[in-house]
């Protein structure tokens, strides 16, 4: 393509971005940088009755925590202000009346009654699809039926009308998608669409193709579910003149719920536990009541494993490698390898990605999580012992604030002992032996992991028992559980006079 590529990424603020738009802002990036393009965010609110306040910038909010850089859009400016639909009104006019007068867009009269009873006439002789379309157009008042008097009278008097677009009765309509290959549609299957609606704001239709136009948009990457618009936006540009600098479309398969019976929902995350918004959004309920929708950001997760997860639903890089950093996915991205096939949400699997990217984290980084999280439980800990309990904790940990629940055994003594490990393991042996552990271990010159290791065989081995028939009680001791991480690391941050006075306590409480 010898046109600079620019793609553009146009939600509606109706309300908080669902992680299908996320995946489609991020394709149209990742597509941008391959082929060194720019990348704008266009605001589409001609439908002012659904606007949410708050929705526009929680969009720029959401992108910008997923590492979608935006070249042109409302924040940045650019040379195609404005970015914002509602602010363009006055332009939109112009391009409705050279359709109107290249005999390609009709003015319609209608009322909301006659359209009703238009279409309970259809449904009543068994038209599957009721439309305002090439043949029922003729029984309507509109411009093509009435005579050319009283449409100017009308017109002329104020009278409500909306401009229609005149879609020929018999012809194919063919465009590229760059996903799905060629797509023919019939003409007969498309209605006569609004093109301006009787306040003077455009219809999403029209306002897209003239912003898409004027802003020269070289590609429309867009959900599976805007496919049956393509042919009406093919017959816009047609009629505009624009066909030859027309943008290549390409339509994303849907994202499907976890078991693939339909389009992944906000109810299904609700249902199931997991977030469909990458940021939490506070709305209000069809009778004005607060409401909170839960975010990705918000639930623990990592930006980079949520996009790295993201852009695997419906692409993948023909490899094994499944992480990618932002950059590696703009190197290895193609639009060819995009699949057809609708994607199943997983929710395993980005808990998965985030397990990796959080562990992937230098241990000074994961301490920070550490800390913060502590002060918020009004624990204070030194920046170098949280980075070594990070260090120990993290491949127990999926979420930053696992760091800090993991690490309340380092906190809190024990207060009671897993009755399994004592009733197995706990014998008058074994706490003899962890006796003298213990009064070794205040005195010892090593306390390193490998040191206290070396100590505790020493010393075990002297009561003549083996290393193995201690280590499960001694856990116990030391931490109340049968299980965690590596304990010799756990007694060498807890400090021998703590883990000392731990064993103890245990060899005291348990009966032998």
């Amino acid at each position: 393509m010898e046109r600079e590529v620019r793609v553009r990424f146009a939600p509606s603020p109706t309300g908080p971005l669902h992680i299908g738009g996320v995946r489609t802002a991020l394709y149209n990036y990742l597509l941008a940088r391959k082929l060194g393009g720019k990348m704008l965010l266009r605001i589409e609110d001609t439908d002012q009755n659904r606007f949410v306040p708050g929705a526009e910038q929680y969009i720029m909010d959401s992108l910008r925590w997923c590492g979608i850089e935006i070249d042109e859009g409302i924040e940045q400016g650019g040379p195609h202000a404005p970015y914002r639909q509602s602010e363009r009104k006055p332009m939109y006019r112009q391009y409705a009346q050279q359709l109107l007068d290249s005999g390609h867009a009709y003015y319609a009269f209608d009322t909301p009654e006659e359209l009703d009873a238009m279409r309970a006439r259809l449904t009543a002789a068994k038209v599957p699809n009721p439309q305002y379309n090439s043949i029922t157009r003729a029984q309507m008042r509109n411009s093509l039926t009435l005579p050319e008097d009283e449409v100017k009278q009308l017109l002329d008097s104020g009278a409500p009308y909306v401009i229609r677009l005149k879609v020929p009765r018999k012809e194919e309509i063919r465009f590229n998608d760059l996903i799905r290959g060629w797509v023919v549609v019939h003409s007969s299957a498309v209605d006569d669409k609004v093109l301006m609606k009787s306040d003077g704001m455009p219809t999403y239709h029209l306002a897209n193709i003239v912003d898409d136009h004027l802003m020269e948009i070289t590609h429309v990457i867009r959900g599976e579910e805007w496919l049956p618009s393509a042919p009406l936006h093919v017959l816009l540009y047609r009629y505009l003149g624009w066909e030859d600098t027309m943008p290549q479309f390409a339509h994303l398969p849907l994202l499907l719920k976890p078991d693939g019976t339909g389009k992944l929902s906000k109810r299904d995350g609700d249902k199931l536990g997991f977030p469909v918004f990458p940021l939490e959004f506070h709305g209000t309920d069809a009778d004005g009541q607060p409401t909170v929708s839960s975010g990705y950001r918000e639930s623990g997760y990592l930006p980079e494993a949520f996009i790295n997860f993201l852009a695997f639903l419906g692409w993948n890089p023909g490899t094994q490698q499944e992480l990618f950093t932002m950059q590696e996915l703009i190197d290895a991205f193609s639009i060819e390898r995009v699949s057809k096939s609708p994607a199943r949400f997983d929710q395993n699997k980005v808990r998965w990605y985030n397990e990796q990217y959080l562990r992937a984290k230098p241990d000074a980084e994961l301490a920070q999580y550490l800390v913060a999280e502590l002060q918020t439980q009004g624990q204070d800990v030194p920046a170098d012992k949280a980075e070594q309990i990070a260090a120990l904790v993290k491949e127990r940990a999926t979420f930053p604030a696992d760091l800090a629940k993991e690490a309340q055994l380092f906190f809190h003594r024990p207060t009671s002992y897993d009755e399994q490990v004592i009733s197995k393991k706990w014998n008058a042996p074994v706490a003899s032996a962890l006796g003298a552990f213990a009064q070794e271990l205040t005195t010892a010159a090593d306390t390193s992991a490998d040191g206290i290791k070396a100590l505790l065989t020493q010393v075990v081995e002297g009561q003549g028992l083996k290393l193995g028939q201690v280590l499960q009680a001694l856990r116990v001791a030391v931490t109340g559980a049968a299980a965690g991480p590596d304990l010799m690391h756990i007694m060498s941050i807890l400090g021998a006079a703590e883990t000392a006075q731990r064993i103890q306590a245990a060899v005291e409480k348990l009966p032998a």
